[in-house]
């Protein structure tokens, strides 16, 4: 697959950015030794070492903002611990519900501030995995009035690229020593194939772990799911697709 015919018009922006605003030789990036090097040292047992380098899950979803988000929280903190204990791994959505983070007819469903904050207190309550939509803005606190930030956010540790917002999710998990997976979306067509390979590269060059891409690549014909999967495969291979 040719990946930059594949980006189009965004194929230099993604593929030759060099991240100004958290370095990468700050982040605990994927990779085969992964569970050696990064999670070893944690208290998380043998047991559950080996469940994550076999990948089985324990998964759960917490819509921060809903009004059911405090007992979520509870009662994931709660089951994640317990899998922990029978050896388990632990993977969480970290999704945003609250019709107040509209704003001026603006969705920060999905900034990164908020959604960050999001996968810091998943990280906090256990998750080994955290999976997150993929960021398209910035603000989200401030334009909320709700919740504490800092100007730095938005002064010099993010800016407005992709691969800069992302990489604000991935510090929120621990700068990555809690592996970063951003979805693919719905399925939505035929332009399908170029969104999830541009995922793959922002969340590969933010210093991610991975993409999940159900929907988009299982609700089609059966060869195109496989050319999907198949796509997103290479990005992740591609050693010219470097941590920005």
């Amino acid at each position: 697959m040719d990946i930059e015919t594949m980006l189009g018009d965004e194929a230099e922006w993604l593929l030759s950015h060099e991240s100004k605003t958290i370095s990468r030789e700050n982040l605990h990036l994927p990779g085969p030794d992964y569970i050696d090097r990064v999670l070893v040292g944690s208290d998380r047992s043998p047991q559950v070492l080996r469940s994550l380098q076999s990948l089985f899950d324990h998964g759960a979803t917490i819509y921060f903002g809903s009004e059911e988000s405090t007992r979520q929280i509870q009662e994931v903190a709660e089951a994640f611990h317990r899998a922990h204990e029978l050896g388990m791994f632990t993977v969480l959505w970290c999704y945003l519900r609250n019709s107040g983070f509209e704003v001026d007819g603006t969705d920060y469903h999905t900034s990164a501030d908020l959604t960050g904050q999001a996968n810091h207190i998943g990280v906090t309550i256990e998750a080994d995995i955290i999976k997150q939509k993929l960021p398209v803005n910035n603000g989200g606190y401030t334009a909320v009035g709700f919740g504490k930030t800092h100007p730095l956010v938005y002064e010099e540790l993010s800016t407005d690229h992709p691969i800069d917002l992302t990489r604000w999710q991935l510090a929120n998990c621990y700068m990555g020593r809690i592996g970063l997976i951003n979805s693919g979306g719905a399925a939505s067509g035929a332009g399908d194939l170029v969104e999830a390979v541009r995922t793959a590269v922002i969340n590969k060059r933010a210093g991610g772990m991975g993409l999940i891409s159900g929907r988009k690549a299982f609700q089609r014909p059966f060869a195109e799911g496989v050319e999907m999967l198949n796509a997103i495969q290479d990005v992740y291979l591609a050693d010219s697709v470097a941590v920005a």
